[in-house]
């Protein structure tokens, strides 16, 4: 299954909502994304059939070791995308991070290589 930006979006939201024992609550995930709850559980159960995380209703949802390794990238493709808008173009944080948003769904592999690589040379950080 090839991840559409929305299901990026959950996956991200999840591993950002997971409390100390690494589950999400549907509530959680609602809130960060600011859509309604029959929307998340939908979009649990594709991710489940999937094979990205583990749902069981009324018991939160988990990433699995896919679904954590898809979520890890979409959250350095935004880190990078955030990071070149603030401190390469000086976009105010809140802005960098709305548009890296949009962003970290179409961009290339080639091309957010290029801008690591261009940040760390900058910067002498991984950040």
């Amino acid at each position: 299954m090839k991840l559409s930006a929305n299901m990026e979006d959950y996956l991200e939201a999840v591993s950002f909502c997971a409390n100390d024992k690494g589950v999400a609550r549907v509530s959680d995930i609602r809130d960060m994304l600011g859509v309604k709850a029959p929307s998340v559980t939908g979009a649990m159960k594709s991710l489940a059939e999937a094979g990205y995380v583990r749902h069981q209703p009324y018991s939160g949802i988990e990433l699995t070791a896919k679904g954590r390794r898809a979520a890890e990238d979409v959250k350095k493709r935004h880190a990078i995308l955030s990071r070149f808008l603030r401190q390469v173009l000086g976009v105010n944080p809140k802005t960098a991070d709305m548009d890296a948003c949009k962003m970290e769904h179409a961009v290339s592999r080639e091309t957010l290589e290029k801008l690591h690589a261009y940040l760390h040379k900058q910067t002498g950080t991984e950040e």
